[in-house]
């Protein structure tokens, strides 16, 4: 049980460091982004990858939880809330990303400034939660 627990930290801690990667990738690819159309379609391509760093995050998260017998502490329900929020938070991105008026002037720009706002808390409650976990 201790060898799941501790490949569940090391798989966990790595997919972390995931998400925090698939968000610079993000952020580098909206900063260089001129055209929606082809920002959708990398989007489109690239969201999985970032949804299954999310998925690993919390299924290593739910075995670890299993292999404390599902004992609840302060950080298990603070990373609970995390996850949600950040679950929560990718799809609103990706939802005003595919109902994005590309006939409206200055609609893309507004998208960006929002988006490029979403990634910096995505990237705030990473390194917070990082933070407080690996101290």
């Amino acid at each position: 049980m201790n060898e799941m627990y501790d490949m569940s930290i090391v798989t966990h801690n790595f997919g972390v460091i995931g998400v925090l990667g698939v968000i610079l990738v993000n952020v580098l690819m909206l900063l260089r982004a001129k055209d929606v159309i082809k920002y959708k379609k990398f989007m489109m391509l690239f969201m999985p990858v970032a949804s299954t760093m999310i998925a690993t995050i919390v299924f290593t998260g739910i075995i670890m939880m299993a292999a404390k017998h599902l004992d609840f502490t302060i950080e298990n329900i603070v990373m609970i809330i995390f996850a949600t929020v950040f679950i929560a938070l990718e799809f609103k991105k990706s939802y005003n990303l595919k109902y994005l008026n590309r006939k409206e002037e200055g609609a893309f720009s507004k998208y960006k400034s929002y988006a490029m706002n979403i990634l910096l808390i995505e990237t705030a409650m990473v390194l917070s939660i990082s933070a407080w976990m690996w101290a």
